[in-house]
């Protein structure tokens, strides 16, 4: 196979599948509807053309008819006065009328036929029009019934180009929500290790200092309290909770003596 007939036959299968994506049945429906109307219309209009000359075949029918009847009469009045030269004369002028007359009814009678005929051929014309409207509209009825019923499984199914869209962009929506709470939490765990600074807040770096240590003496003392449940079972935690302070007073007698030996020298 040539490149040419290659390059014909890839055109022609690609405008073919364009124009079959372009094609709405319907709308050919419709046009198809529309083009026998046109036909059926060019018929009548040729029944009513045909109807108009065979009238007028017959009105001058009529005429020559009425005037062959008159030289008739007007050659038996020539007879009757003895002119029968004019009686010849009017007889001749009738005999040319009449074959005139003859003529106009083969005429008559030809197009009376195909008045006829074309009649009836509207007449069947109009029936099958009729018919095609009739199956036209059952045709677009179940099209259009069909084309909503896959739509709508379309949208089921979640196939449909609109509903592919709003699947991507759910699926956008929730990654950049996940994306922004991780962000935050990420934030939040720098800010409550004091390696970002709240500027937000009046905390600084000694009071973050202090409440951390405070926090781990919280959990010393809890550490304590619990151990001292595992060894002595179901002993009072009064007794633990007030061992920091007995420890605390010792200390607190040290502090009084110390003081107490500086102030001779303070005096002195």
């Amino acid at each position: 196979m040539s490149v040419m007939k290659r390059l014909s036959m890839i055109f022609k299968s690609k405008a073919n599948k364009a124009l079959d994506k372009m094609e709405d049945p319907r709308e050919t429906l419709d046009y198809s509807y529309q083009r026998q109307l046109e036909l059926l219309q060019k018929v009548r209009r040729g029944v009513a053309d045909v109807a108009t000359s065979r009238k007028r075949v017959e009105l001058q029918l009529n005429q020559l008819e009425a005037q062959a009847a008159k030289l008739e009469n007007q050659s038996r009045q020539a007879l009757a006065v003895g002119r029968e030269d004019l009686a010849r004369e009017a007889l001749t002028r009738r005999n040319a009328l009449n074959a005139q007359i003859a003529e106009l009814r083969v005429q008559h009678e030809n197009l009376q036929r195909e008045e006829e005929k074309l009649t009836l051929a509207s007449q069947r014309l109009q029936a099958k029009v009729d018919a095609f409207r009739t199956k036209k509209e059952t045709i677009k009825a179940t099209y259009t019934a069909a084309e909503a019923q896959t739509r709508i499984n379309e949208a089921f199914s979640g196939i449909s180009e609109e509903m592919g869209d709003v699947g991507l962009a759910i699926q956008r929506a929730e990654d950049k929500t996940a994306e922004m709470q991780a962000r935050a939490s990420a934030i939040d765990e720098l800010l409550a290790s004091g390696a970002l600074d709240d500027l937000t807040g009046r905390r600084d770096d000694i009071q973050a200092e202090l409440d951390r240590v405070a926090a781990n003496q919280d959990i010393e003392l809890e550490i304590a309290r619990m151990k001292a449940e595992l060894a002595q079972g179901s002993a009072p935690r009064t007794a633990i909770e007030a061992g920091p302070q007995q420890a605390a007073q010792p200390a607190n007698q040290q502090t009084q003596q110390t003081q107490q030996l500086r102030q001779p020298g303070e005096g002195a």
